[in-house]
């Protein structure tokens, strides 16, 4: 992985981007002096001194005194797994002292870009309690196996229509035409999410609980498995 995508990995985990680069140098050059690091990035003192600083308030740096101050980098487990501690303490804060959220049913949701997609896919598999269909390119369907297994493990009913062969215990699966990026997804009878996935930031999915939709696309998903199954039967039929 190069420099670029490891500071854009770090600054998901809360530093700013001359601070995982001062991160990464203090991997690179072991315990260090502000100058030290400002001659190595190229950075001016005064902003290095300021990532160190800010390193240390994040848990991702520690110093030790001497007749020159030297930083040294915490391990990358250990600063990742604080901050996903600390965030797992205050989602569970939040989820206990939020307002309770009214359920919206009617409406219709936009949800744009496959990072923001493959979020809203797995929340929904998650949530998941009797039911699931999904209709997916067995490319996409790889990205989500994790889940998938999960739903099996959780005794959730799962039926997955795909385009190529794709084994996974516990479920039926109707293998049908070309997907392409189109998805489809029906959890528990009751909310539907449906669009392209796979096009980056221009992909475009339809997310409702609104019941008329929800059976329209229930309907339309169980017409394509009794049409998979009618093929079938005529092509046993011709053997």
């Amino acid at each position: 992985m190069d420099t670029k995508n490891l500071i854009e990995y770090l600054v998901a985990f809360g530093l700013t981007g001359q601070e995982a680069l001062v991160y990464l140098e203090l991997f690179r050059l072991g315990k260090s002096t502000g100058y030290e690091i400002s001659k190595a990035t190229g950075i001016s003192r005064s902003n290095a001194y300021k990532a160190l600083a800010g390193l240390m308030d994040k848990g991702a740096a520690c110093v030790s005194e001497g007749t020159a101050k030297k930083y040294t980098a915490v391990g990358i487990e250990e600063f990742c797994q604080n901050k996903i501690r600390t965030l797992q303490e205050r989602k569970e804060y939040l989820a206990a002292h939020m307002p309770r959220e009214k359920e919206d049913t009617e409406g219709y949701i936009t949800i744009r870009s496959d990072e923001n997609i493959s979020d809203k896919v797995k929340n929904m598999l998650e949530k998941a309690e009797k039911r699931v269909y999904i209709s997916m390119a067995q490319k996409l369907l790889r990205v989500i196996e994790p889940e998938l297994k999960a739903l099996i493990e959780r005794k959730i009913k799962l039926v997955i229509l795909t385009d190529k062969p794709f084994a996974l215990s516990g479920a039926k699966i109707y293998q049908t035409r070309d997907k392409k990026n189109q998805i489809g997804i029906i959890t528990d009878s009751s909310y539907v999410l449906t669009g392209e996935l796979g096009k980056g930031k221009e992909s475009t999915c339809l997310y409702s609980g609104q019941v008329n939709f929800v059976q329209v696309f229930k309907d339309s998903m169980k017409n394509e498995i009794r049409l998979i199954e009618l093929d079938s039967g005529e092509a046993q039929n011709r053997k």
